[in-house]
């Protein structure tokens, strides 16, 4: 899967400490291989984000991403449940 990044997660994931920085770095290439989307626990969101996705880094940590194709997507924002508002 291709992976693109907007200016915005990447300045977000910047500011996460290290630990967390190593946990998304992991959980990213868990997430290269879709037989691990149900680890991950990769969902459609609803609302005014309806038309993103998110899977889980840590219990309280996610990634917001959008599906451009089949195999592309581009991840949009990273951080606590703050970030889908």
């Amino acid at each position: 899967m291709t992976i693109g990044y907007k200016p915005s997660f990447v300045r977000e994931f910047k500011k996460l400490p290290t630990d967390l920085q190593a946990d998304a770095l992991d959980k990213i290439e868990l997430f290269k291989d879709s037989g691990n989307h149900k680890r991950l626990k990769v969902h459609k969101l609803k609302g005014k984000l309806g038309n993103y996705h998110s899977f889980s880094v840590t219990y309280s940590h996610r990634i917001v991403f959008s599906y451009i194709s089949k195999n592309e997507v581009v991840f949009l924002a990273i951080g606590d449940h703050d970030v889908y508002r």
